[in-house]
This record gives structure tokens, C-alpha cells and sequence, in this order.
């Protein structure tokens, strides 16, 4: 693939851009999305099928109440407790790696290379513990600014949506990132509030397209303890699927939105230019642009 034309872009640009990217490399992207997702999808179809069968019946009486508590007792709060910090780590882990291999992705794709789905989540093993942080740092900020007042919380939600394609691209650390994705977008967190809006409203409106006949099935089959199970295992697929097409939007495009800030910001396209043959990203010139 040639490389992209790096020029300043219109927020209309950008989103086109966007997924005029996410239709050319489709399979790369919901690869690199689902791989790491499936793990996820296999741990909660587990806790379906481990789920009491009688608590799914309305109204149990007595004797189906004691049977369904008696499989709690067997495998105990530790086990359950086990399995739900399982879960969050797993999580956790898959979302880390879709995340920082859709950057990696992107990256090379600007710089004119090829890539695979292996080759992108392999760069991120290494980064791992780093992007977590970064992660983690950006979440406790943005709560806290949401826990004062909503409007500071998006406002800041916004000034931090390039912070892990800044971490992972010019391998910062987690306050450095924040504090760079800070700097870069400023004058541009309308530009990122539209971006973040428009990954809302296709997520949610993708869970519900994928939700609601499973949520259907589930009320339905409120007296069926089989085939409650059966719609609430379909209701974890359909959100799989949801996730795995809809998360690659948002990744792109902050992707796409740090490189226009760098163009506009730091003659990152001049700087490529000046070095073609370059095996990363070009570290941004200390000419105090930021300031």
C-alpha cells in the first residue's frame, strides 16, 4: 500500500478517511479486534453454562431455590470471586492488546508498509505493562473530572483521545502521554467531541441491532431454563460481534487524528519526507509548537 497523503484534514476528511481505511484492510482490522476478543467470548459462554439452571425459571418455589443455591455452595464464593477477577483480567488484556495492535496497524499503513494481524499484536507484548498505565492514568482523570461536573469530564475525554497512539508511537510513558495528547489537541477537542459522538452513537445503535432479538429470545423463554441459556449464550455473541466490528472505528480514527495534529502542529509529513527510509514513527522536533 502507498502511502497516505498526510495533509491537513477536515473533521469530515478525517471520518472519511476513517473508514475508507477500515474497508480496505476490513479483515486486518477485525482480526486484530477479534483475536483477542474471543478469549473474552470463551470465559463468559463459560459462566453461561455454569449459570443455575433453575435461576433462570420465574418464580421458583422452594425446592428449585435450594437446588440452584446448593451449586453455589459446591463451588463457593472463593470460586466465583476467582472467576470474576479472571474475567476482568482477561478483559483487561484483550483490550489492551486490540487496542495498541490498531495503532501499530494504522501506523504502518501511513508509513507505506504492509502488515498483519500477527505482526501488529506481537509489537504489543512488549508494551503491555505501559499501556496499561496509560490506560489507567486516562481513567482516573477523566473520572475524576467527571465525578465534579459532566462537562469537564467529556471536555477532558476529548483532550486525552490521542494519548495511546502518543504512548505507543513515540513511546512515552503514562503521564508523558496524557500530558502530550493534552498539548497536541489543543484548540481541537471540538474536533475530538465529534469524533467520540459518532463512535457513540454506532456503537450503541450496533448493541441494540444486535441486542434486542437475543433480548427478545431471553423474556421469552423465561419459563425455559434451556433455551435461557441458549438466548443469553447468543446475547453474548451478538455483543462479540458488535464489539469486534464497531471498537476498530474509534481506534482508527484517533489514530488518524494524532497524525493530522502532528501535520498541523509539527510538519510531521515534512519530516517524514526528510525521512523516507525512517522504522517508526518520526519524534516530534523541539521547536516548542506544543507551548
Amino acid at each position: 500500500m502507498s502511502t497516505l497523503d498526510l495533509r491537513p484534514l477536515s473533521i469530515g476528511q478525517l471520518l472519511d478517511r476513517t473508514f475508507s481505511l477500515y474497508r480496505r484492510n476490513f479483515l486486518l482490522f477485525a482480526g486484530i479486534s477479534a483475536l483477542p476478543n474471543l478469549l473474552v467470548l470463551a470465559l463468559q459462554l463459560v459462566q453461561v453454562i455454569l449459570m443455575p439452571a433453575k435461576m433462570g425459571v420465574a418464580r421458583p418455589t422452594v425446592q428449585e431455590f435450594q437446588g440452584a443455591s446448593s451449586v453455589f455452595t459446591t463451588v463457593g464464593v472463593g470460586g466465583i470471586i476467582l472467576l470474576a477477577l479472571v474475567g476482568i483480567i482477561v478483559y483487561f488484556v484483550a483490550y489492551l492488546f486490540s487496542q495498541g495492535a490498531t495503532v501499530y496497524a494504522v501506523s504502518e499503513l501511513y508509513l507505506g508498509r504492509a502488515t498483519t494481524i500477527g505482526q501488529s499484536l506481537s509489537r504489543v507484548r512488549g508494551e503491555l505493562g505501559s499501556l496499561f498505565g496509560v490506560i489507567l492514568l486516562n481513567g482516573l482523570v477523566t473520572g475524576l473530572c467527571f465525578l465534579l461536573l459532566i462537562i469537564p469530564g467529556i471536555y477532558m475525554a476529548c483532550r486525552l483521545c490521542v494519548c495511546i497512539p502518543a504512548a505507543l508511537l513515540e513511546n512515552l510513558g503514562p503521564r508523558d502521554s496524557l500530558e502530550r495528547s493534552y498539548k497536541l489537541t489543543k484548540d481541537n477537542a471540538g474536533r475530538a467531541f465529534l469524533i467520540v459522538l459518532l463512535y457513540v452513537v454506532i456503537l450503541y445503535a450496533s448493541l441494540l441491532l444486535f441486542d434486542i432479538p437475543f433480548e427478545i429470545g431471553i423474556q421469552s423463554a423465561a419459563h425455559d431454563p434451556s433455551m435461557l441459556r441458549v438466548w443469553t449464550a447468543l446475547l453474548q455473541v451478538g455483543n462479540f460481534i458488535a464489539s469486534v466490528l464497531v471498537t476498530p472505528v474509534f481506534t482508527i480514527a484517533t489514530s488518524i487524528f494524532y497524525f493530522d495534529l502532528r501535520v498541523r502542529k509539527e510538519a510531521f509529513d515534512l519530516q517524514l519526507m526528510m525521512n523516507p527510509q525512517t522504522s517508526g514513527v518520526p519524534a516530534p522536533r523541539a521547536t516548542g509548537l506544543l507551548s
